[in-house]
């Protein structure tokens, strides 16, 4: 279908129904004339969606749907059915979107960190710039093991989960930036090669990973996608295509915020696993599939559902304009 065209054919009916939205309907035959002309556009919208999912003609008319949908509805949506929406279709649908971005980062992270501390620990004397012998033997046998169990539990998930949000909250939102992701992509990486390398150096490697790993899948997926989505934001305008950069950073941009709002609850959940879970005297293996189920769950979450809801149309973006028009279609 040749978007243009079909929009030159039908203009005359959507300036139309922006008339008829812009007022309040005088009489009966006005509200049936508005109906018929909004089911006949949001017909229109359905048909172009299929063409092209983002495009000019296609928002402009989302808007004047919305405006004529006011008129004759009134009643806020249901803040039930919105919640059900959101965490069935909107949330899924914007973490897969930056599933393969996501991967990318978890594997440039794998990639520095492995390189820091292979460096650090094969470079005589590097290990010892982080500090004194007696420092380093400290850190390796009692402050990270000690660090899951110094403070409460409520205190310390608390902690965990704050610090934690407010970093992945910082990448998705400075990542319109393009530089501030991959600065703290490789800061975090560094980091965790450096206490590799460190661990390494007194024997407790093992202890390393043991520890990291029953809310470490989770915690460190969560950070990768905060980073998936931080550069997706900055590429919407480096790369917008089609469309306008103020258009694309915008559409984006409420899309990609809403996984903000998920990593929140993943963080949380991963903040009670470390909280809960790792200071536990319970064995490792049963520590460590407990992360693994955390993690998986969020995977399934990711792909498999954010997949049919990517596929059935939704893409994430909180913004309520086009909501009407399937509804009506399939009515």
């Amino acid at each position: 279908m040749d978007l243009d065209a079909y929009a030159d054919t039908h203009r005359e009916r959507w300036t139309e129904l922006d008339r008829l939205a812009r007022r309040r309907p005088r009489s009966g035959a006005d509200v049936d004339r508005l109906v018929a002309e909004y089911q006949a556009a949001a017909t229109d919208l359905a048909r172009i969606r299929q063409v092209a999912p983002r495009s000019a003609t296609g928002d402009r008319l989302s808007l004047t749907l919305h405006r004529a949908r006011l008129r004759f509805t009134g009643t806020p949506t249901d803040p039930l059915t919105l919640l059900t929406r959101f965490f069935a279709l909107q949330l899924p649908a914007a973490l897969y979107r930056i599933r393969w971005v996501t991967i990318w980062v978890a594997v440039a992270t794998a990639v520095v960190a492995a390189i820091t501390a292979v460096w650090i620990a094969s470079t005589p004397g590097a290990v010892g710039t982080f500090g004194s012998d007696e420092a380093l033997r400290q850190y390796a046998t009692q402050d990270f093991v000690d660090y899951y169990s110094d403070h409460g539990l409520g205190a310390f998930t608390a902690q965990v989960w704050t610090n934690n949000a407010y970093i992945a909250a910082s990448m998705v939102a400075f990542g319109i930036t393009g530089l501030f992701v991959p600065y703290a992509i490789v800061q975090n990486a560094v980091s965790l090669g450096v206490s590799a390398s460190i661990m390494h150096s007194q024997g407790r490697l093992g202890d390393f990973f043991l520890y990291i790993a029953p809310h470490g899948q989770l915690e460190l997926y969560s950070i990768f996608l905060a980073g998936g989505a931080g550069l997706l934001i900055a590429w919407s305008w480096i790369a917008p295509g089609q469309r306008t950069r103020a258009q694309a950073l915008a559409e984006d941009g409420r899309a990609l915020i809403t996984v903000a709002i998920g990593l929140v609850l993943t963080l949380l959940l991963s903040g009670i696993v470390e909280g809960t879970v790792t200071r536990q005297d319970w064995p490792w293996p049963v520590k460590i599939g407990i992360g693994t189920v955390a993690l998986v769950a969020v995977l399934t979450y990711q792909w498999v559902l954010g997949g049919r809801a990517y596929r059935a149309g939704e893409r994430g973006d909180v913004d309520e304009f086009d909501r009407g028009a399937t509804s009506i279609v399939a009515g």
